[in-house]
């Protein structure tokens, strides 16, 4: 087996001893990665690939693993992974907050390789065939999954059909946004969650006036503060998600995928790490088909000058990391660009 096709698993331990232990007790069967504080785990986790699975101490300076695993798990596109906690203390009541908040198994210490090596072993194969059994329910349910879908497609076709743009914006900015999510680690079910969330990202501007909405010029500051509105309007809108993961993602897009990496954003003027992830992915599948779209009020810019824009906006408008990722993907991009190009479809005026 190669090391591109070995799972990877992330050990995060604050004594390098235990992580000695981990990484030469699983070396030979994945591809380990190590981490000594919380922090530096959730960077890693969060700026590159995430790993298949996470071996978690609890007890660490500064940031717990409860913390970092209660962190992974409130973000969709990390809430997949499973994590084993690693501890030389457990009681019952530590056992039961760590499987409330997520986790999947706990290790004992004093590490015993043997016992890491099967655990581990076990917990992937059961994520394994818990993920097959997700696509068989999505498939023996996939009729009532796909009028669920329409329906929230034409909610969201609704918003841009009261706005200057048609419909095929949110179908190519929604793929944009798959694609983006399949490259920063979430699994197939977690993007097309995202796939079917992020054509509701503008159902908000239902609740702007159209003298607003469609004026061909510049909003003046009135203008412009109402217009911030759509955000906490299409949250609304969506409202309660009701145990649906569904309405919880597009409720999230909604709200944060005006919000900006230095914080500069709407509606909540939320900074870095505090935009939840999938606001900061449909924020750059949004202004990369804004720029290379036309609009009454612009000609659309050749991708050369949407990827600058999108290069310069690393660290400030947008997240940094998922700018590469998201140029590196850029053939398939631009592939759904031209299959929901605006030439190929004729569009009735609208009203």
């Amino acid at each position: 087996m190669t090391t591109r096709e070995r799972q990877t698993v992330l050990v995060v331990d604050d004594a390098p001893a235990n992580i000695d232990l981990l990484v030469s007790s699983l070396k030979d069967e994945y591809h380990v990665k190590a981490a000594t504080r919380g922090e530096k785990a959730l960077q890693i986790i969060r700026s590159e690939r995430p790993p298949d699975m996470i071996l978690l101490d609890v007890m660490m300076p500064g940031m717990d693993g409860y913390e970092v695993c209660r962190q992974l798990k409130a973000d969709f596109t990390t809430r997949h992974i499973p994590i084993i906690f690693i501890t030389a203390k457990i009681g019952i009541e530590d056992e039961i907050h760590g499987f409330n908040l997520g986790a999947v198994d706990y290790i004992t210490k004093p590490i015993s390789p043997p016992i890491v090596q099967a655990r581990v072993r076990a917990q992937l194969a059961l994520f394994d065939q818990n993920q097959v059994l997700d696509r068989r329910v999505k498939e023996q349910t996939a009729q009532l999954h796909e009028t669920q879908l329409q329906i929230i497609r034409r909610l969201g076709r609704a918003a841009e059909y009261k706005d200057n743009e048609t419909g095929l914006h949110v179908i190519r900015m929604s793929h944009y946004s798959e694609i983006l999510g399949l490259a920063v680690g979430m699994n197939e079910q977690e993007a097309s969650l995202l796939l079917n969330a992020a054509p509701m990202h503008d159902i908000g501007k239902i609740g702007i006036p159209d003298c607003v909405l469609q004026k061909p010029g510049k909003l003046d500051a009135d203008e412009w503060s109402l217009m911030q509105t759509h955000c906490q309007v299409g949250a609304d809108i969506i409202g309660e998600a009701n145990g649906s993961d569904l309405l919880e993602m597009a409720q999230i897009v909604a709200l944060t995928h005006h919000e900006k990496w230095d914080g500069s954003g709407y509606p909540c003027g939320l900074k870095g790490e505090a935009i939840p992830r999938i606001g900061r992915i449909v924020a750059v599948a949004d202004v990369f088909d804004a720029l290379t779209s036309v609009r009454p009020y612009k000609d659309a810019w050749s991708i050369e000058q949407a990827i600058d824009f999108l290069k310069q906006g690393a660290g400030n408008h947008f997240d940094p990391h998922l700018i590469p990722l998201f140029l590196d993907a850029l053939p398939e991009v631009l592939a759904f660009k031209e299959q929901y190009a605006e030439t190929r479809y004729c569009f009735a005026s609208k009203p």
